[in-house]
């Protein structure tokens, strides 16, 4: 705090930006440090006789509070981006010579060229050309002008000195700027403001809550049957306007095999987990061994769902709130139960019909339908392990009929080798890549 006290008023709307702290703070560790120390607690905005980095966390566990997680003074985790890539990033003939030298390091050591290069935000393609111009300087000459509304170095100053003035420095941009507009003044947009104090490293977090952070569900990946299963529910009309039937759908990731299903005239989580729990004795699944994905809807999370795969040994596994494509086995297979042609265009009169024509469905798409993302065998085929079989006789068939019309094949026949692991939410470009295969 000795270090703010120093500081003139500009100075000190800039270090408190800078530290992601507000003058609150300030004030309140200055008072518990003063209260530890057994002195008076004055009031007053400006800190005093303890350092903001090392006193912070102590005035802050003098009140009982510990550290603030995420901002504050003590323990500020500035993101310094080492990522060499983004569209249109410039590399001096230096900086690619030691990129290539750091992927070449990686790939001995066992990694991939793709893995690789993401780490560092690069595309192989972009390495792969490199390595054709042998390193070498960016030939991009420019830009040669700078655009007309481009805001000038006063324009700038002046966004700096407003926000860190004793009026403004404890309120972020989309607070200033509506504030000056009520006055009449106009500086610059709000999106302006931010670009300008990031750029001054003018925006560190100081809101208690935890920063924004992107979550990715858990990766999982399907070896073999019956280790990563999906579920959902999907409504069917009924003859009443506004009610349905709800379809429930238990998929096996590695075989697209339909595991479960039911039909109720409700969406309850009791029905979800004694379907679960059926599908679950019917395919003889180990304690531990399964993973069950779904989406955030209240049956699949529901305590008697989550009490019941507990008891089971099942993990369970969610998509991201508000995300559309985190399930995707399962709405990918809801598409093509509903764009048969056999699905109903009238809504289904009973329960019962709408039973048995899933049924049906099931049999079908089990038993008789190619999937195209297996190498078209049926999830029945895969899920016992019959598609090497099938797969290894179409190839042998393929290489008989490219030796007898050698002309007719100017490259490899057709890829019939059957796909390996299945990834449910693939984290890397290697399995989204397998994922499309």
């Amino acid at each position: 705090m000795t270090e703010a006290a120093a500081l003139s008023e500009r100075e000190l709307g800039e270090y408190l930006r800078r530290e992601g702290l507000h003058e609150a703070q300030l004030a309140e560790w200055r008072k518990a440090a003063l209260e530890a120390l057994g002195g008076p607690a004055k009031a007053g905005p400006r800190p005093g006789p303890v350092t903001a980095r090392s006193g912070a966390g102590e005035a802050a566990a003098a009140q009982g509070q510990g550290p603030r997680r995420g901002g504050g003074a003590a323990g500020i985790a500035k993101k310094s981006p080492s990522n060499l890539g983004g569209r249109g990033r410039r590399h001096g003939s230096g900086d690619r010579q030691v990129t290539l030298e750091l992927i070449d390091e990686a790939v001995r050591g066992g990694a991939t060229l793709e893995a690789a290069c993401s780490v560092l935000g690069l595309s192989a393609r972009t390495v792969a050309r490199w390595r054709g111009e042998a390193g070498g300087e960016d030939g991009r000459a420019g830009p040669h002008h700078a655009p007309v509304h481009k805001l000038t170095e006063v324009e700038r100053r002046r966004i700096v000195e407003t926000a860190n003035s004793p009026e403004f420095r404890n309120l972020s941009p989309k607070q200033i700027v509506p504030r000056l507009a009520d006055r009449g003044v106009y500086i610059a947009s709000e999106s302006s403001f931010y670009r300008v104090l990031r750029e001054r490293g003018l925006l560190a977090h100081r809101n208690p809550a935890r920063p924004a952070s992107a979550h990715r569900p858990r990766e999982f990946v399907a070896k073999r049957p019956n280790q990563v299963w999906c579920w959902d529910i999907t409504y069917l009309r009924s003859a009443v306007r506004g009610a349905f039937y709800f379809l429930y759908l238990v998929v096996d990731v590695y075989s697209r095999k339909i595991v479960g299903w039911s039909v109720e005239a409700e969406e309850s989580m009791l029905a979800a987990a004694r379907l679960v729990e059926q599908t679950f004795s019917r395919e003889n699944v180990g304690s531990g061994c399964l993973v069950l994905h779904a989406d955030n809807g209240g049956p699949m999370k529901g305590s008697t769902m989550l009490a019941t795969l507990q008891r089971l040994g099942v993990v369970p596994s969610f998509s991201r709130p508000r995300v559309s494509d985190d399930n995707p086995y399962a709405e990918a297979l809801f598409r093509t139960l509903k764009y048969r042609p056999e699905y109903p265009r009238r809504p289904f009169a009973t329960v019962e019909q709408a039973r048995h024509w899933v049924e049906r469905f099931v049999a079908w798409y089990n038993g008789e339908h190619l999937h195209s993302s297996i190498r078209f065998v049926t999830p029945d085929d895969r899920h016992r392990g019959r598609d090497g079989a099938l797969l290894a006789a179409r190839h042998a068939l393929y290489q008989r009929a490219r030796r007898r019309t050698p002309l007719r094949w100017t490259g490899q026949t057709r890829n019939w080798t059957p796909i390996g692991p299945v990834t449910l939410n693939p984290h890397t470009h290697e399995a989204k890549a397998l994922m499309r295969t």
